[in-house]
């Protein structure tokens, strides 16, 4: 199977291109071979690589830039998006799709499922809503993701923004009041790995049965207070913390230029259902994660 993955230099897109690699060949590209910002060159892409399915992974994260330039957010995370769709469906080639927990307010105080109405509250969460809808709205075979606090060992990041601290400050308040489900990016990338692999006989037509919108996100929520705590309590080299406190705090204690949903926790059981296939439980993922903190593993 010919595989076009747009987008890996990213902590998902990393991953996915090491285990996509037992299916076939995969066309992995990124800037500056690939932009975002030119969506007119993406359609001369798939039609020289002439793929079977095509991954995108590549997406604008800034959540709080993406308020000052919300043009290039949208460009980047929805016109361009379109553009590749158009094109997929045109040559019939299937089309996965990472979406984000933020096109959700977080006033539901409950677990998102599939079939509630989305209301981004920021820059960000707007133009990868309308990234969705421009796929949906072309038609298609296609598979969206939905997913939450995507994490790895690679530079950035929260659980390596975390340790940083651990490292360099004696005091670290982290929001308690802001609730998702922290997603290994290496697990998202084996269990998308796993239903291509599921459906490769025909993934044509497996995948315009399957059609549609699905959470996929590690099983359970957290605060990020909660979250940051578990790091700490999994990190090998505790001796080399200066922190000795870690405290809870609210998100109106640390202004920032985009909204954050506070509970934005996703329902995954319509991926289970479907695939038959889950994301352990994020304290099971964390814990293999770090694991890896050596780095050894992670670069």
């Amino acid at each position: 199977m010919r595989i076009l993955l747009f987008g890996k230099y990213g902590q998902l897109g990393w991953e996915l291109e090491r285990t996509l690699a037992c299916l076939g060949p995969v066309t992995a590209i990124d800037y500056p071979e690939l932009d975002f910002k030119k969506p007119e060159t993406l359609p001369r892409i798939i039609q020289e690589i002439d793929p079977e399915l095509i991954i995108i992974s590549a997406a604008y994260t800034d959540v709080d830039k993406a308020e000052s330039e919300p043009d290039v957010a949208r460009l980047i995370n929805a016109t361009s998006v379109g553009v590749i769709a158009e094109e997929a469906r045109k040559r019939k080639v299937p089309v996965i799709h990472y979406s984000t927990d933020y096109v959700y307010d977080g006033t539901k105080g409950a677990p998102y499922k599939e079939e509630d109405n989305p209301n981004p509250i920021n820059v960000y969460g707007q133009s990868k809503l309308e990234g969705e809808r421009a796929i949906a709205q072309v038609g298609g075979m296609y598979l969206i993701f939905r997913t939450s606090w995507v994490y790895s060992l690679r530079t950035g990041g929260f659980v390596n923004k975390v340790n940083e601290w651990a490292r360099t400050q004696p005091v670290i308040r982290i929001v308690d009041d802001q609730i998702g489900n922290p997603t290994w990016a290496r697990m998202l990338a084996e269990v998308t790995t796993l239903v291509i692999s599921g459906t490769r006989s025909d993934i044509r037509g497996n995948l315009e049965k399957y059609t549609g919108i699905y959470h996929l996100a590690g099983d359970g929520y957290v605060s990020r207070f909660g979250w940051a705590r578990e790091i700490f309590s999994h990190d090998p080299i505790l001796k080399e913390h200066l922190a000795d406190k870690l405290l809870p705090a609210k998100t109106s204690d640390y202004p920032t230029p985009a909204r954050r949903p506070l509970f934005s926790a996703l329902n995954c059981e319509r991926f289970k259902s479907t695939f038959g296939l889950s994301l352990p439980s994020w304290k099971t993922a964390l814990s293999l994660c770090m694991d890896l903190q050596d780095g050894k593993s992670a670069r």
